[in-house]
């Protein structure tokens, strides 16, 4: 069976988000699943010196226009939450608890917690907001807090975030297929087209 496409994105990113939307119709269209990979990006900008991209003067401007147009292109309700840019710390950490038990759950929880963020325009930076939303798919809102601050959990983040990078992932959203990176959402068709070809 072919790997999966490997995808890696911050709950801050709003690129990420669009992403999350399509990837998994475009895995499938191609016989392949995804590995649903949160990260902290500010980890990777450490290492880049980047800054979140709506904070660059014009550049940030022109990125608003554009995440608001290829929503529309593919009919993704979009809006910016408050605040923004976030900390996705307790989201990753609940996707990465909630993915020891049940992978399916957690990539459900992922696009739970992307859609309060970005369809809704809800805060999903502190604990409980987080598991607000893990609760709406049925999940224990006081395991969700327990386990975003479970030190073995802290540590998975940790070591997820230190393979990501040390595989070169530094934006989200970020793709890995068959050892290929691809990075940005703009990516997504070259992705579709390396898979439809084998590569070149």
């Amino acid at each position: 069976m072919a790997a999966p496409i490997e995808f890696y994105f911050d709950f801050s990113s709003p690129y990420g988000y669009l992403a999350a939307q399509r990837i998994d119709e475009v895995a499938a269209e191609h016989g392949r699943t995804v590995a649903w990979k949160p990260f902290l990006l500010g980890v990777a900008f450490k290492t880049t010196g980047q800054s979140p991209l709506l904070d660059i003067p014009i550049k940030g401007d022109y990125a608003r226009r554009d995440l608001a147009r290829s929503a529309r292109l593919f009919d993704i309700p979009f809006t910016l939450p408050k605040p923004f840019p976030f900390m996705s710390v307790a989201a990753c950490r609940a996707v990465y608890w909630l993915e020891e038990r049940d992978p399916e759950a957690a990539r459900d929880l992922c696009k739970a917690l992307y859609s309060a963020a970005f369809g809704d325009g809800r805060s999903i930076a502190e604990p409980g907001q987080v598991a607000a939303v893990a609760a709406g798919l049925g999940h224990d809102e006081g395991d969700v807090l327990a386990a975003v601050q479970n030190p073995r959990v802290k540590d998975r983040l940790r070591s997820e975030v230190d393979a990501a990078i040390k595989k070169g992932v530094f934006g989200s959203p970020f793709f890995i297929v068959d050892g290929e990176p691809f990075w940005g959402y703009d990516r997504l068709e070259d992705l579709g087209l390396w898979l439809d070809s084998g590569g070149w």
